[in-house]
């Protein structure tokens, strides 16, 4: 018998908002240790955990006034290394704690007020050091470090010669440097540190790379690195480029979806690129569509792959195994199951559920996020998430159009709590990738140039006409909202169409489950 509205219950801004009760996990390079981040007075700590050993948990850190978000492994599992600022001035401080000494204060590596540390990187080629870079001899100017962990001893490696964004260090201690020159493009340049001269290897047109050169990761050998492009292609691929030549050869490409760039924007999204622990190789790409896709390098992680994704129906986030690659902890990214975390024996085919960061969310009465694709008045296709309340009837609801920031981002389908609040509300919520947006090739994110309050607010309001269109949602009760670049589209909204447009005729858009199928969805079932 099909579910009713007040079945569902009236969840609370905390339930969606409040902090989980685990969340982060990964594994240490032996095999033997969780870490995760839970909370502690209120804010999120790091805890550490054994496998098999009974090893109680036990809190590691200790900071009462700000949550850890970002903690690392080092390939001693004695040294655990976190990052946090001060009273939110995001001059974020590196600090160590010792495993082995549970009585042990962190020890801050970084102390130097006023000063950030950023782009930590603990490279395999270099074992018991960490490279990072500082801005303490210039606010405007980061240099370049290695860290010993163990001592603490800081030695810099390079120091910035101005107006230089990045700078990069190969395993053999030869140094690269990103930079822009006047006319917006970014420059790739080999530094010789002990004259200062650098030699330009390669400059990148932004309209190849209209975001910048998203990842950037140095191949093992320290003689390229692994970037995303669209040269010569509407799609970001990705290449290896060679750091003498400047020279791009393609390792791995999608046919109809870019490399999942996200993560240079959205730090808790994983990075494109899955590498190996132990050797630093690359073993996975990461596509995103409507969902992600994760094409493996590897035939043994293949086979890794295979049985992960067999643990959700989810879509495969933040990864880490052992240095052997054969003991996993994965988490998922879900609409109405987030963040839900597994351990996996790839030796003993072993799998267990270890934690559901938010267990007070019972995932069938969350609603389900379905992708749609919407025509805009000019025929170009506007990627979408429709999400319809469950347990009442998906007719004439009153609807949230959603506008996401940037707009140089996109949206993607998982677990949003400002989209289920409403939805818990009994509101329709949808979101559109306008043009402009990042992930759907360099020509749907070129279409949006000179267009802010233009044709990209059209997009809007003709997602709003196939809601309404379809039937799902009543056009006298639509609300517009957003931060960033969408509270900037709703104050247009407000300003240029407060009532919204007028009912047109736009042909049916192209939904991944059918609408008549998400009315169906009255009831609890996940399934039409």
């Amino acid at each position: 018998m099909p579910a009713t509205a007040y079945e569902i219950p009236h969840l609370t801004v905390e339930d969606f908002l409040g902090l989980p009760v685990r969340i982060g996990a990964s594994i240490s390079p032996d095999g033997t240790r969780i870490a995760y981040l839970a909370p502690w007075r209120n804010r999120l700590n790091v805890w550490v955990t054994g496998i098999g050993t009974g090893e109680q948990p036990r809190r590691v850190t200790a900071e009462a006034l700000r949550s850890v978000r970002t903690y690392h492994w080092t390939d001693d599992p004695r040294w655990l290394l976190y990052e946090q600022d001060r009273d939110g001035d995001e001059n974020w401080r590196i600090y160590r704690v010792d495993l082995e000494n549970p009585d042990a204060e962190a020890v801050e590596l970084t102390p130097f007020p006023g000063v950030r540390a950023m782009g930590l990187e603990m490279p395999v080629t270099w074992p018991g050091r960490a490279i990072l870079r500082l801005n303490g001899r210039d606010p405007a100017e980061f240099d370049l470090y290695t860290l010993d962990i163990a001592t603490g001893e800081l030695t810099m490696l390079a120091r910035n010669p101005g107006l230089v964004a990045d700078l990069i260090c190969t395993p053999d201690g030869d140094v690269c440097a990103l930079a822009l020159t006047a006319d917006g493009y970014i420059e790739l340049s080999q530094w010789d540190v002990g004259t200062g001269a650098l030699r330009r290897v390669r400059t990148f047109d932004g309209a190849d790379h209209p975001m910048g050169v998203r990842p950037f990761q140095l191949t093992p050998d320290g003689t390229g690195a692994w970037i995303g492009s669209s040269r010569g292609s509407d799609r970001t691929r990705l290449v290896r480029l060679d750091l003498t030549t400047g020279a791009e050869t393609e390792v791995d490409s999608h046919p109809a979806h870019d490399l999942d760039t996200r993560s240079a924007v959205h730090p808790e999204v994983p990075s494109p690129l899955i590498i190996d622990r132990c050797t630093g190789d690359l073993i996975g790409v990461r596509y995103l569509g409507e969902r992600q896709v994760i094409h493996p390098l590897d035939p043994h992680f293949a086979a890794v792959l295979e049985n992960l994704e067999q643990l959700s129906d989810g879509d495969l986030a933040a990864v880490s195994s052992d240095v052997c690659g054969q003991r996993w902890v994965v988490s998922f990214t879900h609409d109405r199951a987030p963040g839900i975390t597994y351990y996996y024996n790839h030796s003993t085919g072993e799998s267990r559920m270890l934690f559901r960061p938010y267990p007070h969310l019972d995932p069938d009465f969350l609603a389900p996020m379905t992708p749609v694709t919407i025509p805009a008045r000019d025929g170009l296709d506007l990627p979408s998430y429709l999400t319809l309340p469950v347990g009442t009837d998906p007719t004439g609801l009153p609807l949230v159009l959603l506008v996401h920031g940037g707009p140089w981002t996109r949206d993607g389908w998982g677990f949003h709590p400002v989209v289920q609040l409403p939805a818990n509300r009994g509101y329709a919520v949808l979101q559109a990738d306008f043009r402009g947006s990042t992930g759907h090739g360099k020509a749907h994110l070129k279409a949006g140039i000179g267009e802010l309050a233009g044709k990209m607010h059209h997009d809007l309001l003709d997602a709003v006409d196939w809601a309404v269109k379809e039937g799902f949602a009543d056009r006298d009760r639509v609300a517009i909202v957003g931060c960033s670049y969408g509270g900037y589209a709703a104050l247009v909204g407000a300003a240029f169409t407060p009532t919204s447009s007028r009912p047109r005729s736009t042909s049916a858009a192209r939904p991944t489950s059918s609408p008549s199928c998400a009315r169906r969805r009255t009831s609890r079932s996940r399934t039409c």
